[in-house]
């Protein structure tokens, strides 16, 4: 069975078609991306609007590279897959749009996905898949949550941010300092040339005694601070700046990495997943990966390129779903999209 995702969440175009058999690990047969980050920069941050027009400028010809690189025809995908939410609302429409207008077209059923799913089951794609159960750490620029994770569809909330997700106070506190759009990779650069303990910053429901996460007021502190600073941050012979990012990376570290591990020690389990834009942070990966290791757990990611929003983890969460038993493509081409929906919400 061959299955064409369509990823349009928000700033990046995703096309992939993924095959799946019998009960094997779905394989990933080729994919494109698209990213808007270019058009965006000039606006500080992503443009609803502008996000939508260029999802419509670029899906169909990432289809057809997709299906080129693949080696097959459109005639030959059994199923079209989409996202449907959570997003921007106009962004969500244009890639629903044109997935229930190729399957009318092909005559071919079609499902819409949930975009957290799809970054849930992304390490799936990756050389070293996981196996149920898991804890998930889904990290991203909206999202941070900490799930468990027992089969495909079966998913149970542990914790998540109750303001900033982890994502936004790397984004917001790198435009604090200057550093552009977008924030957290140029945060993250920096802060390697910075030392993570020169500026003592909160760790926001650390020690709450729960798996929620907190970022809002770690993003007024590095404001704060960044006032106290003003003149040094960009002073080429200071090393303020690079020293301000290394101690925000580090406190927004320290929380994800000590939550995982409670997580872990509150169900059990000895497998993690992290998956999400942010999962692609190195400082996060090696500290994870060196805690994980001290106590025999198993860590797994996606792929450093399929982090980011991408069509090809859509592809996968409509494979698995099917696979699985726990969703049926449909023909009703009359489509809809949730740009608010709770991953425990659509699966409960």
């Amino acid at each position: 069975m061959l299955i064409l995702g369509i990823e349009s969440s928000c700033d990046e175009t995703g096309v992939a078609l993924v095959e799946c058999a019998d009960a094997r690990v779905p394989q990933l047969r080729a994919h494109a991306l698209h990213s808007q980050i270019q058009m965006h920069q000039a606006y500080g941050g992503v443009v609803p609007e502008l996000a939508s027009r260029d999802h419509i400028r670029r899906v169909l010809p990432l289809t057809r590279q997709v299906m080129s690189d693949a080696g097959r025809a459109l005639a030959d995908v059994d199923v079209v897959a989409f996202t449907r939410g959570p997003g921007l609302a106009g962004a969500l429409l244009v890639g629903a749009g044109v997935a229930c207008a190729l399957g009318a077209a092909l005559e071919r059923p079609v499902l819409g996905i949930h975009h957290l799913e799809g970054h849930l089951l992304s390490p799936f794609l990756s050389a070293d898949p996981p196996e149920f159960p898991f804890v998930a750490l889904l990290v991203s620029g909206g999202h941070t949550q900490l799930m468990r994770v027992d089969a495909v569809g079966r998913y149970e909330m542990l914790g998540e941010t109750i303001d900033d997700a982890a994502g936004e106070a790397f984004d917001k506190s790198a435009k604090l300092m200057g550093l552009g759009y977008p924030g957290g990779p140029a945060l993250a650069r920096l802060a390697e040339q910075g030392d993570p303990a020169a500026f003592r910053l909160p760790r926001p429901l650390l020690h709450s005694g729960n798996l929620d996460f907190s970022f809002a007021g770690l993003k007024t502190a590095v404001l704060t601070q960044a006032r106290k600073l003003e003149g040094r941050l960009d002073d080429p012979a200071s090393t303020a700046k690079a020293d301000l990012a290394a101690s925000t990376q580090a406190a927004i570290v320290e929380v994800l990495v000590k939550k995982s591990l409670a997580a872990l020690a509150q169900t059990g389990l000895r497998r993690i997943v992290v998956a999400g834009g942010v999962g692609a942070n190195r400082e996060l990966r090696r500290q994870l990966d060196a805690a994980c290791a001290q106590r025999g757990v198993r860590m797994h990611y996606p792929e450093l390129h399929l982090c980011t929003d991408n069509g090809a983890m859509i592809a996968m969460a409509a494979a698995m779903r099917l696979q699985a038993g726990v969703a049926t493509a449909n023909r009703d081409y009359a489509f809809d999209v949730r740009p608010r929906w709770p991953l425990d919400a659509a699966f409960s």
